[in-house]
């Protein structure tokens, strides 16, 4: 299997050149949300996510707090492979996933640094993650030539348009009983297609958003697995203990 195709890494490729708020929910972004039905445990897919944020995403966007060497351990790859498909900006495994692009210039192209984005998936979680990069539309007269459903006005393009093709949002009128209307996003509308199908382009951004929850929390799994074992240990406790109760108290009762 051929973990890692070649892809052409974009230098100023970004995902997310935002700080994400909680206006965005409040302003009902929350009722847009799409299930990313995510599973960190899908090594494949971490591996492919990997792949899809060093040549889409790094160029702008670090992950300050993992290593290179402590993601290939979380992959289920050598250390030989990350060193040969995913650095391209350090020096050694143990070094940080830090990018080259100096704050200063990058807030001077965009209006602000692009974030690190180590704990986005903890933060926002992942079906905010997976509905923001698949609510990229077009819209005339802004810098990008693009805006976002879930976060409007935003200053980044949507670095994926050649993946998924661009699309236009179809609002729907909504008369109130008070007389006041409103219009109400329905659907998107494809404007020019791209280089992959609707399914292979969720596919696409499923393993990017898995691969951004894992990050957010690299002990995720073996947590998981140390909670079961917990349990497992009380079931089994708790009922030889009550095994014992019994036995000291039958001549009591």
């Amino acid at each position: 299997m051929n973990l890692f195709p070649a892809i052409a890494i974009r230098g100023f490729a970004s995902i997310l050149l935002v700080t994400w708020t909680a206006a965005v929910m409040a302003a009902g972004g929350g009722e847009l949300l799409m299930k990313a039905n995510n599973d960190i445990g899908n090594q494949a897919s971490l591996q492919r996510g990997a792949r899809n944020y060093v040549n889409y995403c790094m160029g702008c966007h670090s992950l300050q707090y993992m290593r290179y060497n402590q993601l290939a351990k979380g992959l289920g790859i050598s250390e030989d492979q990350v060193v040969n498909n995913l650095m391209f900006a350090a020096e050694k495994p143990t070094d940080m996933m830090t990018i080259a692009m100096p704050p200063a210039d990058s807030e001077r192209w965009f209006g602000r640094t692009p974030p690190d984005l180590t704990l986005i998936g903890r933060s926002r979680g992942p079906d905010f993650l997976y509905t923001f990069l698949k609510s990229f539309y077009v819209e005339e007269g802004v810098p990008t030539g693009v805006n976002n459903l879930m976060l409007e006005n935003l200053s980044m393009p949507h670095v994926l348009w050649e993946l998924q093709g661009l699309q236009k949002p179809v609002y729907e009128e909504v008369v109130h009983e008070d007389g006041r209307t409103e219009h109400v996003f329905k659907k998107f509308e494809p404007v020019t297609e791209g280089s992959l199908t609707a399914e292979e382009y969720d596919q696409f951004v499923r393993d990017t958003v898995n691969f951004l929850e894992y990050v957010g929390e690299p002990v995720q799994l073996e947590r998981h697995r140390l909670g079961v074992l917990v349990i497992a240990f009380l079931l089994v406790f708790g009922l030889f203990a009550h095994m014992l109760k019994k036995e000291f108290w039958k001549d009591v009762t």
